[in-house]
């Protein structure tokens, strides 16, 4: 149980409680945020392997039917860094409620989606309601767990960042092999509707927030910079057609991205900011930020990489490929919260440095062993490594780019690292696709078959994730936490 003095209150993050939680309510009010924020971030790549099933039904090209990926994750990176200042305006139970409420709107929509345009419009909605579940997941954690606690709760939540994702093309490949696309949003949104009921029991904290003038400019450049950047990060791919294009979108994110800046820097002293910038002056926060761009990267690059081969390269069914990513989500959803209390035991160097390794591993077993002529069970093994190694390293960073932040601060560092979660999947993701499409091109160009093309491109991809993981290495033994100092 905790208990705040409410003589310091404006000290404290916008959902801290004013009296004590029974555990039976902070156990409540933790599952069902970490419930709703996997349901919404498992389907930010549930349609991975669907997507040739919708292109083919809507009649869209592939081009287009990226957007549904593309526009989730624009309006992500638009709506997250936002969230700073939402968590401080609104109650966590208001924006629990406004999540869940967007989220089923856009399942609905996409249920009963008639054309492409009405798909994309839905995963826009549903992206608005991930964007704020994310953060407020972190925060409330770091608010209401106790510190010698927090390493296993966000060894759970750790679950719903990374497993999440990795299991989307299993239960997209399950579902559209028995069914259709649409039974994916079907599926999932009595079990949205499940998650809100028990939200709405359970969420009842007191609320802390504040009548604060949103700052109208700072939204509008955040939109520009971090809107503009993603655009420009997805529009890589078609660099050799689009080229000054291309480099005008990221003129253009560069630009806001420093006007943002500078303006946050200017109204924090006013106390008027968006997104609190001052957690980037803690050398923990900074260093967790990169590795889990990173991270998020190659999780996002080789999820998406490792199918496109498997189907257009080997020919498999989108079913057993599906069925070979599971273990690599049983392995972190077993290891988590292993690792969690770990952390809370030893701190995060017995976590980060061998979650770095088996990442690092992981991206070299692809390296060396991803050919059109190896047997699925060894992508099973690549798989499994990867992600032993994703569930350490995300188990520890969740619990230690905030550690040693002020409490103050919570929502807006929680509000950067998810930004940053979503920037690094999607720089990631483009550069592992356009890398494998490019080279490939020039295979098939040179009379190579489409499989052999493929796996050519896939390896120069790999190479590059190789390098990001294993600089992680170097990394993560400089994330020191003073268990006396995050304590107090």
């Amino acid at each position: 149980m905790t208990q705040i003095d409410t003589s310091k209150a404006k000290a404290q993050p916008p959902s801290s409680p004013a009296t004590q939680l029974t555990t039976k309510q902070l156990t409540g009010i933790i599952t069902a945020l970490a419930l709703a924020a996997f349901l919404m971030i498992l389907n930010e790549t549930v349609l991975t392997v669907a997507l040739p099933a919708i292109m083919a039904d809507l009649q869209v090209t592939a081009a287009a039917g990226q957007w549904l990926t593309t526009g989730f994750l624009l309006t992500m990176s638009v709506v997250i860094p936002t969230t700073g200042f939402l968590l401080q305006r609104f109650s966590t139970r208001s924006l629990f409620i406004f999540a869940l409420l967007s989220f089923l709107v856009g399942l609905v929509l996409a249920i009963f989606a008639p054309n492409f345009a009405t798909l994309l419009i839905a995963r826009i909605i549903q992206a608005v309601g991930t964007a704020i579940v994310l953060p407020l997941l972190m925060t409330t954690t770091l608010s209401l767990v106790p510190v010698h606690r927090r390493g296993a709760v966000m060894g759970l939540n750790s679950i719903v960042i990374s497993v999440g994702p990795a299991i989307g093309p299993t239960v997209s490949g399950a579902i559209v092999n028995a069914f259709s696309w649409h039974m994916i949003f079907v599926f999932m949104t009595p079990l949205a509707l499940l998650i809100l009921a028990v939200g709405l029991v359970f969420i009842k904290l007191p609320s802390t927030a504040r009548k604060l003038p949103v700052d109208v400019p700072s939204v509008i450049l955040s939109a520009i910079a971090f809107g503009f950047l993603v655009y420009a990060i997805s529009s890589l791919s078609g660099i050799t057609e689009h080229p000054i294009l291309t480099l005008v979108y990221f003129a253009i994110a560069l630009i806001g991205l420093t006007l943002f800046v500078f303006r946050q820097i200017k109204l924090t002293a006013q106390g008027r900011e968006l997104l609190n910038l001052m957690p980037f002056t803690n050398r923990n926060f900074t260093l967790s930020v990169l590795v889990i761009m990173i991270a998020m990267g190659t999780l996002l690059g080789t999820v998406v990489l490792v199918p496109i081969l498997l189907e257009s390269g080997a020919g498999l069914s989108t079913l057993s490929i599906g069925m070979m990513l599971l273990p690599g989500g049983l392995v972190q959803a077993f290891a988590s919260p292993i690792f969690g209390r770990v952390y809370d035991r030893f701190g995060p160097r017995p976590v980060l440095i061998p979650g770095a390794v088996l990442l690092a591993a992981g991206q070299w077993l692809y390296l060396f062993t991803a050919n059109a002529q190896a047997e699925l069970w060894v992508f099973m093994i690549n798989h499994m490594v990867f992600s032993a190694g994703l569930a350490l390293l995300m188990t520890g960073l969740l619990s230690s780019a905030l550690a040693t932040v002020e409490p103050r601060l919570y929502g807006h560092g929680s509000a950067i690292f998810n930004t940053g979660q979503q920037l690094g999947g999607a720089i990631g993701t483009t550069i592992f696709v356009t890398v494998m499409t490019m080279l490939a091109d020039g295979h098939l160009a040179q009379g190579s078959p489409l499989g052999q093309a493929l796996f050519s491109g896939a390896h120069t991809a790999f190479l590059i994730g190789t390098i990001l993981t294993t600089a992680c290495i170097a990394l993560v033994p400089f994330i020191k936490i003073d268990r006396r100092s995050a304590a107090s």
